[in-house]
């Protein structure tokens, strides 16, 4: 029953060598952290939100997707 209100934590994965093919081997990518994904509607403005944060939950980015495919994004460093 708890585990309903927890976010599930992604793994991120990055290229280690280029392919040209259009499958990717799980020897051709390595794991660089983890991440929450969290999506919201706006119903109004046709406008959805997706908030990606670190394990801690930290907000790493904020990307804003309109209705009509134009996408802007947030890149947070607390560096």
């Amino acid at each position: 029953m708890d585990d309903e209100f927890l976010e599930p934590i992604y793994e991120e994965i990055a290229p280690v060598s280029s392919s040209r093919s259009n499958v990717i081997k799980a020897t051709q990518v390595q794991i660089v952290g983890k991440s929450k994904l969290t999506v919201e509607e706006n119903s109004e403005d046709d406008v959805t939100i997706f908030l990606k944060k670190d394990a801690s939950d930290n907000i790493q980015e904020i990307k804003f997707v309109c209705a009509c495919g134009r996408t802007k994004s947030i890149l947070l460093d607390y560096s």
